[in-house]
Formats: C-alpha cells, sequence, structure tokens
C-alpha cells in the first residue's frame, strides 16, 4: 500500500487512552527500526504498520502519511536536544563554562549514539522541513542558549549575542553532524568535545573584551 498524499505532517490526534498512547509507541519503535534498517528510501507507512503488528487503518488514525511519522521522530529528536540544553545551561550551580563544556560532550555523545537512525531522518528531511510546523519545533531550543548567553555576556548586545548563538548551535549541530558519521570510540569523542568546547570558550570570552569566571 502506497502512502496517501497529503501536506499534512502534523498528527492526525493525540491518544487519550492508555491502549491508544501504546499504540503510537508501538509505531514510533516501529519506525525507528525501519528507518534504521531500510533507510529514508525504503521507508512506508505499510512497512511500519507491518514492523509494529497494527492495521494500517490504526497506523492513519493518528499519522495522516510517512511525513508524519517521520518528523514526530525528528520532532521528539529535537525536544530531547531541547531538554538537555535547559537541563545543563539552567543549572547555576555550576559555572557557565563548565556547562558550555558538559553540554557539546553531551552533544556529542548523543548524535554519536544515534547516528544511524539521525543520518537517515535528515535523508527524509525534505518531506517535512519546510511545514511551518518543522521550523517552530526546530527553532525552540533559541530561547534557551539566548537565556544562557545573557547571562554570560550581559553588557553586550542583542546583536552579538544572537550572532553568537546561532554561530555557536550552528556549528555544534552540523560538526558533531559530521563527526558523528564515522563510528568513533570514547576516546574520540572526549577529546574532540573538549576541542570543540575550548574553540567556543575562547569565542565567547572574546566577546566579552575581558575575563569571565570558568
Amino acid at each position: 500500500m502506497t502512502d496517501r498524499p497529503s501536506a499534512r505532517i502534523s498528527s492526525r490526534k493525540q491518544p487519550k487512552q492508555a491502549r491508544s498512547g501504546a499504540l503510537v509507541q508501538a509505531v514510533l519503535q516501529a519506525a525507528v527500526q525501519v528507518l534504521a534498517e531500510e533507510g529514508a528510501q525504503r521507508f512506508t507507512t505499510a512497512r511500519v504498520a507491518e514492523r509494529a503488528g497494527v492495521s494500517i487503518g490504526s497506523l492513519y488514525q493518528y499519522f495522516p502519511n510517512k511525513a508524519a511519522i517521520l518528523f514526530r521522530l525528528q520532532s521528539d529528536e529535537w525536544q530531547q536536544t531541547n531538554d538537555l540544553l535547559r537541563r545543563i545551561l539552567e543549572d547555576r550551580a555550576q559555572p557557565p563554562f563548565s556547562r558550555l563544556r558538559a553540554l557539546v560532550h553531551a552533544f556529542i555523545r548523543s548524535e554519536c549514539e544515534e547516528a544511524t537512525v539521525r543520518i537517515a531522518l535528515d535523508d527524509a528531511a525534505p518531506l517535512y522541513r519546510d511545514a511551518p510546523e518543522a521550523r517552530e519545533a526546530k527553532e525552540a531550543g533559541d530561547p534557551i542558549f539566548a537565556g544562557f548567553l545573557r547571562e554570560v555576556l550581559p553588557d553586550s548586545t542583542d546583536v552579538v549575542r544572537d550572532l553568537a548563538a546561532d554561530l555557536v548551535m550552528t556549528t555544534m549541530s552540523t560538526v558533531g553532524k559530521e563527526f558523528s558519521e564515522t563510528p568513533r570510540s570514547l576516546a574520540e569523542m572526549e577529546a574532540y568535545a573538549d576541542a570543540m568546547a575550548d574553540m567556543f570558550s575562547a569565542y565567547i570570552r572574546s566577546l566579552a573584551g575581558g575575563p569571565l569566571p570558568s
């Protein structure tokens, strides 16, 4: 069975009962498996339904097409990244640059551990990346890092902080993606994350025009 043509990428409805919630989770788990094993080109709702052990009709109750499933997987990944940003960067019990280093290390490890599915999601991105929902979900983490920079660079302008946030987040995402495409040892991940954290820290310190706490 082929996917039903539709521009919609949001879920049709949210599960309200435990049984329907379990069905959605089974579909998402199956989708990850199909995506990792088959890749984006061979990813279909029929394959996902078969792997999940549900009817295609049951799947379509929650996901109108394969783009909706892929978008849900991607948005869940973005949410996990945003949760990581919030948990680490908003922990003011730790010095700012220690938080930044911890964030880079956690991000690099996550990228490497989830490389197979993430690469497949990148391949599938043309199906959903231009949708308003995708742009909103992807940008949800921006205020978190912006808040961190307001703390670290209180005397800088919004223009300077916005540029710094965009540069750091884009570099971490792009370089981390490329780094994770090759299997890496833990020692390689640690060394790479340390080097990236050193680079970000030096850049942010340079914007302050003076010494900053570690």
